[in-house]
């Protein structure tokens, strides 16, 4: 694996591989790579999270991180991201990591250079390792993917989150679907009402409202949105036993999910966070050693 752009770029094996990696980093610990990279972030957009967590992971595998800051760059001056690009390679960097608010950026950049691309966000396209931790999160807690119903619900038509955990999740055999404000499905077929969905869902993903990207426009209050669309404490007393709650965060609190449960015990979302760094440790590793997606074989947990 050269690159790490799209959830649909990865075949069931891969994403496997990934993922047992990430468990046996989780098990054992990180480890310093006993080679020395260059890396750096390059985000476009505000995170705290991904960044965070992709400079933590970087640092227990012992690489060399490369500050970056977007609003201090030549992009300001006009610079290309290819120009960009181009000049860090020169300098020697071995990979990056870049979050831009762009959809698919990452085409006009494939095959003209040597350095590794790992997409940490495209616009509304894909959030490839958000959806990667987010699958090992469930199956440390549910133990896999086949047959599981999952409900993503809230700004599906503008989260990369949606669509990146949507491909990866039909393609390992889980049963998904949608619910939103009809205006916020985008291509995806949705239903409005929770009781359609609610008592058997394994998994409900709740998603940011992504004020950012609707233009200032939202017909619903923060409290309508709740009542409609959000998960409240009576919707989550009504949720199938064993079910897990996931959000990729920042949370807005009473709005897409009920401030109280945030931190209950069906909540995943800090453990998402946590789940994160090794994830990205596991995708690092992968890339800049240019590894076949075969460690440890013997070890494997078998997944689906």
């Amino acid at each position: 694996m050269k690159n790490l752009l799209s959830m649909k770029d990865l075949s069931i094996d891969e994403i496997s591989a990934i993922l047992d990696r990430a468990a046996m980093l989780k098990r054992y610990g990180i480890r310093a790579l006993p080679q020395k990279y260059l890396v750096s972030n390059l985000f476009f957009e505000p995170s705290t999270r991904t960044k965070m967590s992709f400079e933590v992971a970087e640092r227990k595998l012992g690489l060399e991180t490369i500050p970056f800051e977007a609003g201090s760059s030549s992009a300001v001056k006009g610079e290309t991201l290819y120009d960009t690009l181009r000049t860090l390679e020169e300098i020697g960097l071995d990979a990056v990591v870049i979050r831009h608010p762009e959809e698919r950026y990452y085409e006009d950049l494939v095959g003209k250079m040597n350095m590794a691309i790992i997409n940490g966000g495209d616009g509304s396209g894909q959030h490839p390792t958000q959806s990667l931790l987010d699958l090992f999160t469930i199956k440390e807690t549910l133990g896999g993917f086949k047959g599981l119903n999952v409900l993503i619900a809230g700004d599906i038509s503008h989260s990369r989150v949606a669509k990146s955990n949507a491909d990866a999740l039909i393609k390992l055999g889980a049963n998904v679907k949608f619910l939103c404000p009809p205006e916020w499905a985008g291509d995806f077929p949705y239903v409005s009402d929770w009781e359609e969905v609610i008592y058997t869902s394994d998994v409900v993903m709740l998603l940011r409202v992504q004020h950012e990207r609707h233009d200032g426009k939202m017909r619903f209050t923060k409290e309508e949105y709740h009542e409609k669309y959000g998960l409240t404490i009576e919707r989550e007393r009504e949720m199938k036993p064993g079910s897990i709650i996931m959000h990729p965060a920042p949370v807005n609190r009473d709005v897409e999910i009920a401030g109280s449960l945030v931190e209950c015990s069906r909540s995943m979302i800090y453990k998402q966070v946590e789940n994160g760094v090794y994830i990205r440790a596991a995708i690092l590793e992968t890339i800049l050693q240019k590894e076949e997606l075969a460690w440890e074989r013997s070890s494997k947990v078998h997944m689906f």
